[in-house]
């Protein structure tokens, strides 16, 4: 009896210790940019981490990853196609690919910009150009697939569709735009219509939205140009709505926490504090602290960290929204991810990656290196736009065509 127990209790841990080591949807299980992972490197050697593999057939596009069960899900385009695209993500290796749909052409770079998102066996991936599908995550058949535009009524975005779509109790939440909902909830399993947010029809942006619970109301919450709201998860109604002075391009992804829902965006905007309250928001500050483009900002404690244009990379209290500190000369622009401890902050210029402390008394780098190699494919407008990615001991990385694999386990 007692070996049974031990025996069923070491497979409860392994299946559970796997589920932690996934990392199902964009920036994370949760969607804040942090893993639970614990056991890293706290400090890396003089030429960084030890690279496993890299692997040069991800295609174009600046597309993220999202990884479970030992597989890789990205996008990339491919002559004048986009692909859902699948790895071993312990070696490298391509498992499959699947067409999306036509290739998005821009000024910045072409190809696909969404991380794929994942639950259980079906692997769900929106193209540049709208086009929404769902897939067999082990043999890479489709599944179905509808057209945010066509099917939808929405309009591609200047520089195309760029939301991880959010899964979420069998429904698939995307963000088409326009007259006939700014949101709308399809069922997992078929791509059938649930609802649209009839009353909200806003065009899309480039945020994703997340998945909250205030006050026992399950809701969702997405950022738009000139709106940040709560929508109800049962029909689609506004549970509350927040303006917002979005220019240009609104893009980084909203952060909940105890109640509260800060956004930010770049072109000068800033960020925002909006507390939920018990029945209507209120604004608790807006400042020009956090003016984050698209690299993101992850909220550690009581802080939150990010790049921010013009101040650099900089620390800011989650409730005052006071600057802590910031860094303008070790790093330029970029992106961020969290792991034990430690913040791992990406420049977009040049590829190098820097790990820091993730505490509120400044910046304190403990290790650095370039990423090697980097595509001569990127358009010269483009950059390291990827967000890094840590899972199960690894960091991932990619520079248009490259995946990059690194050990940090101590």
């Amino acid at each position: 009896m007692k070996f049974y127990i031990l025996t069923i209790s070491i497979l409860l841990f392994s299946y559970f210790s796997l589920l932690a080591n996934d990392w199902p949807s964009w920036r994370g299980e949760k969607r804040d940019g942090i893993t639970e992972e614990t056991g890293l490197l706290q400090e890396w050697p003089s030429n960084g981490p030890n690279k496993l593999w890299v692997s040069d057939q991800a295609g174009l596009g600046y597309s993220g990853f999202t990884i479970q069960d030992g597989i890789l899900f990205t996008m990339g385009a491919f002559e004048k196609s986009e692909y859902l695209l699948a790895f071993n993500a312990n070696s490298g290796k391509k498992l499959w690919s699947l067409k999306v749909g036509d290739l998005l052409t821009n000024g910045w770079g072409d190809g696909p910009r969404m991380s794929p998102s994942v639950s259980g066996n079906k692997v769900y991936a929106l193209g540049g150009k709208g086009n929404l599908v769902c897939v067999d995550t082990k043999s890479g058949k489709k599944l179905w697939q509808k057209s945010l535009v066509q099917d939808l009524g929405g309009k591609v975005p200047g520089w195309g569709y760029t939301e991880s779509v959010l899964i979420d109790n069998g429904k698939i939440i995307c963000t088409p735009g326009g007259k006939e909902g700014t949101l709308a909830a399809l069922d997992a399993n078929s791509g059938k219509t649930i609802w649209r947010t009839t009353n909200f029809n806003d065009g899309a942006q480039y945020s994703s939205p997340i998945s909250i619970t205030h006050r026992g109301q399950a809701q969702y919450v997405q950022l738009v140009m000139k709106n940040v709201v709560g929508i109800n998860p049962k029909n689609g109604s506004i549970l509350w709505k927040s303006s917002w002075p979005g220019k240009v391009a609104v893009i980084p992804t909203p952060i909940f926490s105890d109640g509260y829902v800060y956004i930010s965006s770049g072109y000068g905007v800033g960020c925002k504090l909006i507390d939920l309250g018990k029945n209507y928001p209120s604004d608790v500050y807006e400042n020009k602290v956090m003016k984050n483009h698209h690299g993101g900002v992850i909220k550690v404690g009581e802080h939150l960290y990010g790049y921010s244009d013009g101040v650099g990379w900089a620390c800011q209290d989650f409730k005052t929204g006071e600057l802590a500190w910031n860094e303008k000369k070790a790093l330029g622009k970029g992106a961020i991810a969290y792991a034990d401890k430690r913040f791992y902050c990406q420049g977009e210029g040049d590829g190098k990656v820097i790990l820091i402390e993730a505490s509120p008394n400044g910046w304190k780098t403990h290790g650095e290196f370039t990423i090697n190699p980097q595509t001569k494919k990127r358009n010269p407008k483009g950059r390291v736009w990827t967000h890094p990615v840590i899972c199960d001991g690894k960091l991932y990385l990619r520079d248009q065509e490259y995946i990059l694999c690194y050990d940090i386990k101590r």
